[in-house]
């Protein structure tokens, strides 16, 4: 979608803005920087309003969002990159979306070498909008949180933890919609 690419721009010129402003001394580049803040900051509101639109002007995606939106920890924002760049959620089955987003472990084998599993490729956009989510999740999901701090338990690193929790989480949302089923930490 579009309107996603305009906004994720519109946030990175944002974050720019905020970065000159901590080390801008001179007055009125300070006050510049400042009105640029608000312009960006208003822009980024009206495409927040025609994102939810569109994604309410379409049954499908927007019982997908609903259902998305059910879960501890995934704000409107969240469900709606997963629903308009990931519209394959729902559709296949765990390892085929972990892949995809880039959150499935990969071998780095050869030969007798046995190397490293690690995670990436796939789906940046749909794996950096997960990342910040996911320390709410993991905050305020009962169900991730176990997971995760079980992870920690058995001498996981801390990122390794969190992208396995990313991982479960995101299994869940796929059998979520593929049931069609808001959020329910028994069913999780």
């Amino acid at each position: 979608m579009e309107l996603l690419a305009r906004k994720r721009q519109l946030v990175e010129t944002h974050v720019a803005e905020r970065n000159r402003l901590e080390h801008a001394a001179e007055r009125t580049v300070v006050h510049s920087i400042r009105r640029m803040l608000l312009v960006v900051e208003k822009e980024i509101a009206k495409l927040d309003k025609q994102i939810a639109a569109q994604i309410a002007a379409d049954p499908q995606l927007q019982r997908k969002a609903e259902i998305l939106d059910s879960t501890p920890g995934i704000a409107t924002a969240t469900a709606a990159v997963l629903v308009t760049e990931l519209p394959e959620l729902g559709r296949g089955n765990r390892r085929e979306i972990a892949t995809l987003v880039g959150l499935a472990p990969m071998n780095r084998d050869s030969g007798q070498f046995r190397g490293k599993r690690t995670t990436g490729g796939g789906r940046v956009r749909v794996r950096t909008a997960l990342y910040m989510p996911m320390l709410t999740v993991i905050r305020c999901n009962p169900v991730i949180r176990q997971f995760y701090l079980r992870l920690l338990d058995h001498g996981k690193p801390k990122m390794t933890a969190l992208v396995a929790a990313m991982r479960k989480l995101l299994t869940i949302l796929n059998t979520m919609i593929k049931n069609n089923q808001l959020w329910n930490p028994k069913i999780a």
